[in-house]
C-alpha cells in the first residue's frame, strides 16, 4: 500500500467518522505520512515478528504496511498523529488520534512519547499514558501506563526500561522504576514499587513476586 493510497483511505475514514475540511484534508501532506511508515516500518522489524513482511520496493512507498491489518494500523495511526502534532497540525492530529482510538480500541495520545521501537498484539482496552518508555517495549489487550498523585498533589509517572513486555491485564502506574528485561505477567498490578532487572514479575502491589528471567533481550 503506497502514501497515496493511504492518504485516501485515512482521508474517506476521517469523513466517515468526524467533520472535516478541504484545509484539513491539505494537511495530511505525503512527507508526513511518509514519517509514519517509516516509524513503523522501525517499529516492526525492530521487533522481529516474522509474521510482517516488510520487503520495500521501487515501486511501494507504503514499505510493506498495510492499513488493513490491525497492529500494523494501529502503530501507524499512533506514529501519523505523532507527526502531524510535531508539524504542529495538532487539528488534524487530534482527529487521527481519536481515529485510532475508534478503530482500535486503544488509547495512543500523540503528546506520550512511545520509545522508537514498539508494538503490540490485540491491544483492544489498553492505555498507554506518560511515562518513560525504554525500547522493545510491547504490550497486548487491556495494559495500563500511567501515574498516580502524590501527597502534594504532583502527579508522578512511571520509569519502563528496554525490553519490557506487558501481558493482558498488567498495570504500571505512579512511581514505579521497571527494569530491563522484564516480562510482567497477566492481571499483574504494579503501582509505586520498583521491578528489578531480568525478572518475571507476579501479583499486585505492595505484595509483588519475582522470579528470575533468563529470555535475553525478549
Amino acid at each position: 500500500m503506497g502514501t497515496s493510497e493511504m492518504k485516501l483511505l485515512i482521508v474517506h475514514q476521517l469523513k466517515t467518522f468526524f467533520m472535516m475540511s478541504k484545509y484539513e484534508e491539505n494537511l495530511l501532506e505525503e512527507h508526513i505520512i511518509y514519517s509514519a511508515v517509516c516509524n513503523t516500518q522501525r517499529c516492526l522489524a525492530g521487533m522481529g515478528n516474522k509474521y510482517y513482511n516488510l520487503q520495500k520496493t521501487a515501486n511501494e512507498q507504503g514499505g510493506g504496511i498495510s492499513l488493513y491489518n490491525s497492529v500494523m494500523n494501529c502503530i501507524f495511526l499512533y506514529w501519523l498523529s505523532r507527526e502531524l502534532f510535531l508539524n504542529r497540525k495538532s487539528e488534524l492530529a487530534d482527529k487521527v488520534y481519536y481515529l485510532n482510538k475508534a478503530l482500535n480500541s486503544v488509547e495512543l495520545f500523540y503528546e506520550v512519547k512511545l520509545p522508537d521501537i514498539w508494538t503490540c498484539e490485540h491491544p483492544l482496552g489498553s492505555v498507554m499514558g506518560k511515562a518513560v518508555y525504554g525500547n522493545y517495549f510491547s504490550f497486548y489487550q487491556g495494559c495500563t501506563v500511567g501515574g498516580n498523585f502524590k501527597k502534594d498533589g504532583t502527579i508522578i509517572y512511571p520509569q519502563i526500561g528496554h525490553h519490557v513486555k506487558m501481558f493482558s491485564n498488567s498495570k504500571i502506574l505512579g512511581n514505579s522504576n521497571v527494569g530491563n528485561n522484564v516480562i510482567i505477567s497477566a492481571n499483574c498490578y504494579i503501582k509505586n514499587q520498583d521491578v528489578p532487572n531480568d525478572t518475571i514479575v507476579f501479583g499486585q502491589s505492595p505484595n509483588l513476586t519475582f522470579k528470575e528471567n533468563d529470555f535475553e533481550g525478549l
